[in-house]
């Protein structure tokens, strides 16, 4: 049995308890979620690219258990062009949400039927009954991708991070995003059981070379510090050698500043079970 072959075994028989999320990181911003019996992915990476260094740890034609794809940007690590055609033919119940700005536009070209779609904007929120007939919703929260950017004609916003809801728990996945005004007062209003961050900050030399960034780690850590997640996971690391950071800087600044916050350095494809008093891996 493959490596793929086991994670999804893996995905379809773990069995939540109420008010408990279970996830596994996919590598750059990618994971998969278990709340109660949903199985939703975000920004899944899985095509073969240049100067990648984790290889795809799932193959997309095998990925028959995708109640929810979300994809937060039209970027290659995101939204994944190449895979998300195979990921729904493999799971025909699945369905994708991304920025509305991107449709109908991104249906047309991946082939896949409208209907599948389900696009939002800053502040909008879906609420989805999947095939397993878990309830969920999905809020969506405008994300500055280095810039806080709109659409000029529409208002609409390019790039998202998305508030799930689902089993009880609350995560909070801001896709490639920086701190800006007004974004904790957006997410003031929910109590987070786990949070993604990306770490891998910014600079005037990958700018300058079409490599727009995120919040540095130690600005990661700071919105962790005002949100009080029950667990911060850092992310965004370690798929490109100039597009990275050290994730121990991370948890060494969380634990100085923020001692009394949990977090968890993420092994690709190993599952993370937080209970609803306490967190373990496995």
């Amino acid at each position: 049995m493959t490596f793929c072959q086991t994670l999804i075994n893996e995905v379809n028989l773990t069995a939540p308890a109420s008010k408990a999320l279970v996830f596994w990181w996919l590598g750059q911003h990618g994971f998969a979620l278990k709340l109660g019996r949903a199985v939703i992915y975000i920004d899944l990476f899985l095509s073969e690219f240049p100067g990648r260094l984790v290889p795809p740890l799932l193959d997309p034609r095998h990925v028959t258990n995708a109640d929810l794809v979300l994809g937060s940007h039209d970027h290659a690590d995101h939204i994944d062009r190449p895979a998300w055609p195979l990921i729904a033919n493999a799971s025909p119940q699945s369905r994708f949400v991304v920025p509305r700005l991107l449709l109908p536009g991104l249906a047309r070209d991946l082939g896949i039927a409208d209907e599948r779609f389900v696009g939002l904007d800053d502040g909008k929120s879906a609420d989805l009954v999947v095939g397993s007939g878990e309830k969920v919703r999905i809020t969506a929260i405008a994300a500055a991708h280095e810039f806080l950017d709109r659409d000029h004609e529409t208002g609409a916003h390019p790039y998202l991070g998305y508030i799930i809801e689902a089993n009880g728990c609350t995560v909070y996945h801001p896709g490639d995003c920086c701190v800006y005004e007004g974004l904790l007062t957006k997410l003031k209003r929910w109590r987070f059981d786990a949070v993604f961050l990306p770490i891998n900050g910014r600079n005037a030399k990958r700018l300058a070379a079409g490599c727009i960034g995120n919040m540095t780690y130690q600005e990661a850590a700071d919105l962790a510090g005002a949100l009080a997640p029950r667990l911060t996971v850092p992310t965004h690391y370690e798929m490109f050698a100039d597009n990275s950071e050290n994730p121990e800087l991370f948890v060494d600044y969380m634990r100085v500043k923020y001692p009394h916050l949990r977090t968890h350095l993420c092994r690709h494809g190993k599952r993370v079970i937080l209970m609803r008093e306490t967190e373990r891996s496995k």
